[in-house]
């Protein structure tokens, strides 16, 4: 790890120059991923340390509803915290009506911006368009890069584009699945054959995920993934390891030791695996030669910048038993839980889940800056 990286160069920022710094954490959201959220934020919360940090708190209700939260950490996880929320802001929600207003004020009091958002309206770079609008930095990828990474279907090309190999897939329209549903079980025959996964192209934490090892198996498969989302990804099943590998940084990102990640009992590395302890276990570094950690350690840098990213992601992959290399998916905001692939991968390679939040704020600041544009032409 490169001294550049450890400490990225803020000299131009402003904010170098305060004790403190305001930081805004935003959780929750209207995705499938909301209770994910809550967690990962906090446990971002806990882990921030509150001599360098000022925290105060956003959440975000199921209904849309952003609101500001001054209550106990622990009320967060569960959604015990809206309870409190509404009447700190002595607010009553309206259905079908959103309200943002009472959190922008807050917001720009703050010197930066950590949306511990996942799915959709918050990795997705809707959110992220917010924060341009209204002119503060924020922890994670812009506007395009969120976009790209969180429909698969887009950042497949944009991969290929780039070189990447790849699992074969077909991307699935509902629309289409709709008018015709042997149209799909013909282009999976005619293709790379069963089984195969499906998933949405828009979800994340293997939300709509199902396994289809017939054409019989395969339209409830396509019809669970298309209640979440109007497209889908249907690929080729892959006999492999799973390897997750974190990125960190700006223009020069660096990668961590990747690791490898095991479900246990499942046929796939599932919603629980992920999120209930003793579903998974998790190898760092993967067990596979180090020329093979190196490769993939480069070719996530690669994926990273292909679309644009900054401050972090965590890039995943599958190892064929033959060894060959293929890119599964990007996210732009993984898990931040204590029992998240990316926080575990920074801590294995030495970087304490603290200092890991220190640089992800640093990054954001200098990204902020490094984006400045001149808009006047005189």
């Amino acid at each position: 790890m490169t001294e550049r990286n450890q400490n990225p160069n803020l000299s131009e920022s402003a904010y170098e120059s305060k004790e403190k710094l305001k930081i805004a954490v935003i959780f929750g959201g209207r995705s499938t991923e909301h209770a994910v959220s809550c967690v990962s934020a906090s446990c971002i919360i806990n882990h921030l340390d509150k001599t360098k940090y000022d925290i105060v708190t956003v959440g975000i209700t199921y209904g849309g509803n952003w609101l500001p939260y001054s209550g106990p950490v622990e009320l967060i996880p569960g959604d015990k915290w809206v309870e409190y929320a509404l009447k700190e802001n002595n607010f009553t929600p309206v259905p079908g009506r959103k309200r943002i207003d009472l959190a922008l004020p807050l917001l720009s009091t703050c010197d930066c911006i950590f949306p511990a958002l996942h799915g959709l309206n918050g990795e997705d770079g809707t959110v992220q368009g917010l924060f341009e609008l209204i002119g503060k930095p924020y922890v994670g990828c812009g506007v395009y890069a969120s976009a790209c990474g969180m429909d698969k279907t887009f950042a497949k090309i944009q991969f290929e584009k780039a070189g990447i190999p790849q699992v074969e897939y077909i991307i699935a329209h509902k629309s289409v699945a709709d008018n015709d549903p042997d149209y799909y079980i013909d282009a999976v025959k005619n293709g790379f054959g069963f089984p195969c996964f499906v998933k949405p192209a828009s979800c994340g934490s293997s939300v709509g995920v199902a396994r289809a090892d017939d054409e019989k198996e395969l339209l409830p498969a396509l019809a669970k993934a298309l209640r979440f989302d109007n497209k889908a990804l249907i690929e080729r099943y892959v006999d492999c390891k799973e390897i997750e590998c974190g990125v960190l940084g700006n223009e020069d990102p660096i990668a961590f030791q990747p690791g490898e990640v095991r479900s246990t009992d499942k046929e796939f590395y599932d919603y629980d695996s992920k999120y209930v302890a003793g579903e998974s276990i998790v190898i760092i570094p993967a067990a596979v030669p180090e020329q093979t950690l190196n490769e993939i350690k480069s070719l996530a840098i690669r994926a990273f910048k292909a679309v644009e990213g900054s401050g972090l992601a965590r890039v995943d992959f599958f190892l064929q038993k033959d060894g060959k290399i293929l890119l599964n998916e990007i996210n732009t905001m993984p898990g931040f839980t204590d029992c998240s692939m990316y926080p575990k991968l920074a801590v294995s390679d030495g970087m304490p889940y603290s200092v890991l939040l220190d640089k992800l704020i640093a990054f954001a600041l200098q990204k902020y800056v490094s984006d400045k544009r001149c808009y006047d032409e005189r």
